[in-house]
């Protein structure tokens, strides 16, 4: 399992509610009413947050390019209050995993003028092999595969899909995972849902965290 694709906030980075605050800043900036939205939000983490916005604005182009820019402008001003942080054993994790001699790149579903700001701020530049957004896998973000595939693509990492590991905490994580035909396909209880959820949507493992990964892969080798 030479291929790590690890998800962002809520599996590697603490997201402590600011996906909903940065929704809910978006949705007031362009006068619509965030309780309507809302449970879209949540049943949607992980997924590209131009495709929410599309949804949620009726298909509307110009105004979920306009609420996707609040949007970002908003998480980015909650990153620079210093309201980001690592999650206990994440980078650690990901060190330890690269020492093992696997590639590990890490994903989200966040543009990647906001993807950097986290980068920046914990200090992360250099943590993993390569760092992707949905537009750097041309556009789609989860829950299909692109982001998987072009970490694979870029890395050649692995020279069969099913020895790629794919981990994060919603259910758009782990369709993505499942869709790409990676191995392992791994649920984390720090983020957005549940077990039976992560593995109603296709985990193969659920941890209590990204902590517990390197074991589960050496188990799963074994």
């Amino acid at each position: 399992m030479n291929l790590i694709v690890l998800d962002m906030a809520g599996t590697t980075v603490a997201d402590d509610g600011l996906v909903e605050r940065a929704f809910t800043a978006a949705a007031e900036r362009l006068g619509e009413d965030p309780a309507t939205m809302i449970d879209h939000v949540r049943a949607t983490m992980g997924e590209s947050k131009i495709s929410v916005f599309r949804h949620l604005l009726g298909g509307d182009e110009a105004r979920a390019r306009q609420a996707n820019l609040a949007f970002e402008e908003a998480y980015g001003e909650l990153v620079a209050d210093g309201l980001i942080a690592p999650l206990p054993g994440a980078a650690e994790t990901v060190a330890a995993l690269r020492e093992e001699g696997r590639t590990v790149v890490l994903t989200t579903g966040f543009a990647r003028v906001t993807q950097d700001a986290i980068l920046d701020a914990l200090g992360w530049r250099d943590l993993a092999d390569l760092t992707l957004c949905p537009a750097d896998a041309g556009g789609r973000g989860r829950p299909y595969p692109d982001m998987v595939l072009a970490a694979l693509l870029r890395t050649g990492a692995v020279d069969d899909v099913r020895r790629t590991v794919v981990a994060g905490d919603t259910s758009y994580d782990m369709l993505t995972g499942a869709r790409s035909g990676a191995g392992i396909v791994a649920g984390v209880l720090t983020g957005a849902h549940d077990g039976p959820a992560l593995t109603r949507h296709g985990a193969t493992h659920v941890l209590a965290s990204v902590a517990e990964l390197p074991a589960a892969i050496r188990e799963y080798e074994s």
